[in-house]
């Protein structure tokens, strides 16, 4: 990717991503298009541990390692870790990836099923599909939106879901980047866009729409190779009427980075 510009819209780990490209030989243009905001209500935790203590959940789900850690935060804050780590034990307890089972693990919670690569809600629907969940409670640490896909499988098959915020997502405070790529995509200088969240794609259409430029953004955007972490992140890409250039397999920023380096190169 040598000399290439490069958009990148991840922001949590934007600083690392823009890095790498750089390493690359890449020149990394940075538009953050996703602002992860705080969602727990610390009353609202301790009601749900006294209603698990009440009416014990069977299943819990949890599907993102700083949602599952900022849940564990809260319950140490609130004194209520033990209690919630005594009620997971009764649980069948399934981890969507990587991220939330080393979140997990971390604090001595068994994990009975584990998501196949690459860790999209069908693969956690695979890992439970022998599980009986009829007039069964299920629990679901919920990622930035509520997965929807998730909880009405979960209903069709007879459970009742609880669904636990930890974060949500939102547009960046900023977004004057996001409208400078618009712009550069428009332009023809940029050889590469990375997205690695499904929620960055709606994000930068949003912008693309206040701006009256989201026809123009499609265009450019499909004149350009779009490499995409996964096929959660592809699927929105399609979904807005964008051709994915590349799909990392798996989905990790450094496979997805030495697939973009072979395309360019």
């Amino acid at each position: 990717m040598r000399a290439k510009n490069v958009a990148i819209l991840e922001s949590r780990l934007g600083a690392q991503l823009v890095e790498l490209v750089a390493q690359r030989g890449g020149v990394p243009f940075h538009a953050p298009a996703l602002a992860e905001l705080p969602d727990l209500d610390p009353a609202q935790i301790a009601s749900l541990v006294a209603s698990l203590e009440a009416q014990p959940a069977k299943l819990a789900v949890f599907q993102t390692g700083v949602g599952t850690r900022a849940l564990f935060a809260a319950t140490d804050a609130l004194a209520l870790s033990e209690k919630l780590l005594a009620l997971l034990q009764q649980m069948v307890v399934v981890a969507r990836g990587p991220k939330p089972g080393g979140a997990l693990r971390a604090r001595g919670v068994r994990i009975d099923r584990s998501a196949a690569d690459p860790f999209t809600t069908h693969e956690v629907l695979q890992a439970i599909a022998d599980v009986p969940l009829a007039g069964v409670r299920a629990i679901v640490q919920r990622h930035g939106t509520v997965n929807v896909e998730l909880d009405r499988a979960l209903e069709a098959r007879g459970a009742s879901v609880v669904e636990i915020p930890t974060y949500r997502w939102s547009l960046p405070a900023d977004t004057a980047p996001l409208a400078s790529l618009i712009g550069a995509l428009e332009r023809g200088e940029m050889q590469a866009v990375v997205l690695t969240n499904a929620e960055q794609v709606r994000n930068l259409f949003a912008v693309a729409r206040s701006l009256g430029r989201a026809d123009a953004l499609r265009v450019a955007l499909n004149r350009t190779l779009v490499a995409s972490i996964g096929p959660v992140a592809s699927a929105a890409l399609r979904e807005a009427g964008v051709e994915v250039g590349l799909e990392s397999r798996p989905p990790k920023l450094g496979a997805l980075l030495s697939s973009l380096d072979e395309a360019l190169s």
